[in-house]
Order: C-alpha cells, then sequence, then structure tokens
C-alpha cells in the first residue's frame, strides 16, 4: 500500500503477452504439481501428496484468474 493507506499502488502497465505467458507457466507448473503428486502417492509419500495438492490447487486458482482477465469464453467470475 502507498503512504496515504488509499490502496495499492499500480502501473496498469502489463503487457497482453506478459499474461499470456504466466498462463502459460503457471499451467506448465500445474502439470509438475500434478506429476509429482502422482509420483508421491506411488511412494506412499504422504507429506508429499499434501504439499503437491496444495501448491496444484493454489495453481488452479491462479489459472482461472489469469483465463478471466483474458476474457476466455466459459470461464465464470474466479471468485464464484
Amino acid at each position: 500500500m502507498n503512504d496515504d493507506d488509499h490502496g495499492p499502488m499500480r502501473s496498469y502497465d502489463r503487457q497482453w503477452d506478459e499474461i499470456e505467458e504466466m498462463l502459460e507457466l503457471a499451467e506448465s507448473r500445474g502439470i509438475e504439481w500434478q506429476e509429482w503428486f502422482e509420483e508421491c502417492r506411488d511412494n506412499g509419500d504422504r507429506d508429499g501428496m499434501k504439499e503437491a495438492a496444495r501448491n496444484f490447487k493454489a495453481l488452479q486458482g491462479v489459472i482461472k484468474c489469469l483465463k478471466w482477465v483474458l476474457g476466455e469464453q466459459g470461464v465464470d467470475h474466479p471468485l464464484e
């Protein structure tokens, strides 16, 4: 937040290609966490499964938000 406590300072200077790249990265990392979950499950690593599941679910939220920002058809409001 800024010094006047009126809210965060935003530049609004992100380019659409930056948002697209972030979406691709988030989707890629989601796949990695899903694969890690399956590997942990196969190895009986419950703590690893929990970590992978948490991170995968978090990335699902990120992905939905980015798709919503980009106006992808069929993507509902991310908070609903």
